[in-house]
């Protein structure tokens, strides 16, 4: 009987584990509960850190809208606690520590325009110091700790006709590129009258603009993210005190148009474009300047032809700048280089590391840079010594850090990994001592079945080594078969891999709905150098294709796939991808493109990504190599070979890449009668699958879930 009884309890406790495993799988609403660290700093003395948190709530105001809050958080590193500064509905971003490490400086957005605040760690709540019209971004301490730095944005011809801001009258070195009219006719001071005289309609005319009754365009660039525009905005780089009255100062003249600038000495160093006579859009090259605020002039630091400049980061002593430099156009990485800033006949030092670098960090004694990059699927952190030129790699490759800070041979950053989605993480100048500081998803997540990637490589038929990863479907069974999706990554030059996070949830909801997954890094592809991030120069199509395929087809070769059950999906490129593949082969039983590019000529004129056309296919439409080129690799001229179940998703204001090409691809689908359905979601951008509405971004992922329901059978 005891025997009896214990069976019973076992088999009971098996079953009540089996369905707990079951329930824990990742559903399409555990977007909502992940919380993602931002970029930590430490306090000046190495004690304490700052960092942010954003989450996704529950909009108080709207039933069903979720909103992204992100809050500012301070932790201690002895006792390895933390607790949030702010609070609320309103976020914050761009927090900073004041030198002497008593006060925080950061922006918070009160749901109209931005303004800096100060928080004193003393006491009190946190005190505006700024209020301007445009709202601010930016906001920096000056390195004495008696001003801070801010920037706002406002037209160039509205800052042209304030003659408060605008006290001298100035005008920018270029034209407006109004045909017939020369720059200083765009100065409109006449009265407004539609019976008027010429400058008097024109004078009207602009009145329109300004109310927005008209939108006049004469700049190449146009595009936003999400509506076009004729306007050039400026920056505008004031400095306030943060005792007494003092009135903001206005330290550059916008129209110079600063891009980065850091203090230097008593004057600062400045990224400007390399010719102030070009218009804004025609200049693609820029220069890094010394800016001296007396005299208002500038003395070239580092300028060279066809090259541009970004990510000033001065050592603390100001003897060394480290920065990237990047060739203006064409498909390649940016080069790390450091420059002595006392011995002028220095040679600069490039660090040896054909990555995309995504953050650099001096350390307090200006011999080490630290610094990120992508790298075969992961995002380690390196450290590159001045003294050896050694570059080391200090953590593991197959984890993403994403915002870091160093001080006094500690480390503290936020990570993505497989089992985590975010959390912070302090660490050792060995990189050898990592532990978990924050634990904001590591309740939830205990509970769910976490699919791990199996990373794998093979050689193309170019002799390149692919990266590509296998996930299995959630609880597994060996000798069953399974649908598999073939999920594609966008860019082209996006690099996917256990050490990025944007599609950590996508892909975790695909396995646990039953499929496998693969996923790969192309040809094309970042992290893996210049000459592999440019094979897919005039090759879009084909040779991608061959990638992704191949990896498909070993996956398939290990026996569990049911290769009457695959599906392919992707966005951006990807969506580009997916057209092409299933415009060359029916293998695939249904397919998902999103906000995709589907016809390279009309892409250059529908797209604010419209430079990916010359910089990888040479040339223009109007040119007869490049249009056959353009021709041959656009997926629309091979759309009456499209068999495969296909779902097109593009948002309504998507300017990245455009909605025409979908409208065509859609209508030319329904007109040769295939199985085709088209989601357009109303107001979302590029970015609806990374930092959209998360209503649609849940509705993308499960009308996706849906279509492939229509065709694949998850009930074997």
């Amino acid at each position: 009987m005891r025997f009896v009884l214990f069976l019973l309890l076992f088999v009971s406790n098996v079953t009540l584990f089996g369905q707990s495993k079951s329930s824990s799988r990742i559903e399409v609403t555990d977007l909502l509960q992940i919380k993602t660290s931002g970029k930590p700093s430490f306090s000046p003395d190495g004690k304490q850190a700052l960092f942010t948190m954003m989450e996704i709530m529950a909009d108080s105001d709207k039933k069903g809208e979720f909103n992204y809050i992100t809050h500012l958080y301070l932790s201690d590193l002895d006792s390895k606690t933390y607790r949030p500064l702010t609070s609320g509905k309103y976020s914050i971003s761009s927090p900073s520590w004041s030198p002497d490490g008593k006060s925080i400086l950061f922006s918070r957005d009160l749901g109209n325009k931005s303004q800096a605040y100060i928080l004193n760690l003393a006491g009190g709540e946190p005190v505006a110091v700024t209020s301007f019209v445009n709202g601010i971004s930016n906001p920096i301490w000056a390195k004495n700790g008696k001003y801070i730095y801010v920037q706002t944005s406002i037209s160039a011809r509205d800052y042209m006709l304030d003659s408060l801001l605008n006290k001298l009258r100035s005008v920018p070195s270029w034209s407006f590129e109004k045909p017939k009219l020369s720059q200083n006719q765009t100065l409109i001071q006449s009265k407004s009258n539609p019976d008027g005289d010429m400058n008097e309609i024109r004078a009207y005319l602009f009145q329109n603009e300004k109310e927005k009754k008209a939108k006049v365009i004469n700049r190449l660039n146009f595009q936003e993210e999400t509506t076009t525009t004729g306007e050039i905005n400026i920056t505008l780089v004031y400095q306030l005190a943060i005792e007494g009255k003092l009135s903001p100062i206005l330290i550059n003249n916008p129209m110079d148009r600063w891009a980065e600038f850091e203090e230097f000495n008593r004057d600062y160093l400045v990224i400007i474009p390399a010719d102030s006579t070009l218009h804004p859009d025609r200049v693609l090259d820029n220069q890094i300047v010394s800016f001296n605020p007396s005299t208002k002039t500038y003395q070239s630091v580092i300028q060279a032809k066809g090259n541009r400049y970004s990510n000033l980061t001065l050592s603390n002593q100001q003897d060394w700048l480290a920065f990237i430099e990047s060739k203006s156009t064409g498909v390649h990485n940016g080069i790390l280089k450091i420059k002595s800033l006392i011995d002028k006949n220095a040679t600069i030092i490039s660090v040896p590391l054909d990555r995309v670098i995504t953050q650099i960090k001096w350390d307090e004694n200006g011999q080490r840079v630290f610094l990120i990059a992508q790298d075969h699927g992961g995002v380690p952190l390196f450290v590159f010594d001045l003294l050896t030129k050694k570059l080391n790699q200090l953590t593991d490759a197959n984890a993403g850090i994403l915002g870091f800070d160093y001080v006094k041979n500690n480390f503290i950053y936020t990570k993505t990994c497989i089992e985590n989605p975010s959390e912070l993480y302090t660490n050792d100048l060995n990189g050898k001592n990592e532990q978990m500081f924050t634990h904001f998803n590591e309740q939830w997540i205990s509970n769910k079945s976490i699919i791990k990637p199996v990373k794998k490589t093979f050689k193309n038929n170019k002799g390149q080594e692919i990266d590509y990863w296998v996930m299995k479907p959630a609880n597994f069974i060996a000798g069953k078969k399974y649908p598999m999706l073939l999920n594609i990554h966008g860019g082209p030059s996006a690099m996917w891999g256990t050490g990025e996070a944007s599609m950590w949830h996508e892909f975790q909801y695909f396995a646990a709905k039953g499929m496998g997954v693969v996923y790969a890094n192309p040809r094309g592809s970042g992290g893996y150098g210049s000459d592999f991030l440019a094979s897919n120069v005039n090759d879009w199509g084909a040779g991608p294709m061959s990638d992704v395929m191949q990896a498909l087809d070993l996956t398939i070769k290990d026996g569990w796939v049911d290769t009457s059950q695959v599906a392919v999906s992707g966005g951006s490129y990807a969506g580009y991808l997916v057209t092409w593949i299933v415009g060359h082969t029916n293998r695939f039983k249904v397919a998902c493109s999103q906000r995709g590019v589907y016809e390279l000529s009309n892409f250059m004129g529908e797209g604010n990504a419209w430079r990916l056309v010359p910089n990888y296919f040479g040339g223009y439409p109007w040119e007869k190599i490049p249009r056959n080129t353009l021709d041959r690799e656009s997926p629309l001229t091979y759309v009456q070979n499209i068999k495969t179940p296909l779902i097109i998703f593009h948002g309504e204001n998507d300017l990245r890449t455009g909605v025409i090409g979908s409208e065509t691809l859609f209508k030319s689908l329904k007109i040769l009668g295939r199985d085709v359905e088209y989601v357009r979601h109303p107001g979302a951008s590029h970015e609806i699958t990374r930092a959209g509405n998360n209503r649609q971004r849940i509705d993308q992922m499960l009308r996706t879930f849906e279509f492939f329901a229509r065709y694949l059978d998850f009930t074997k």
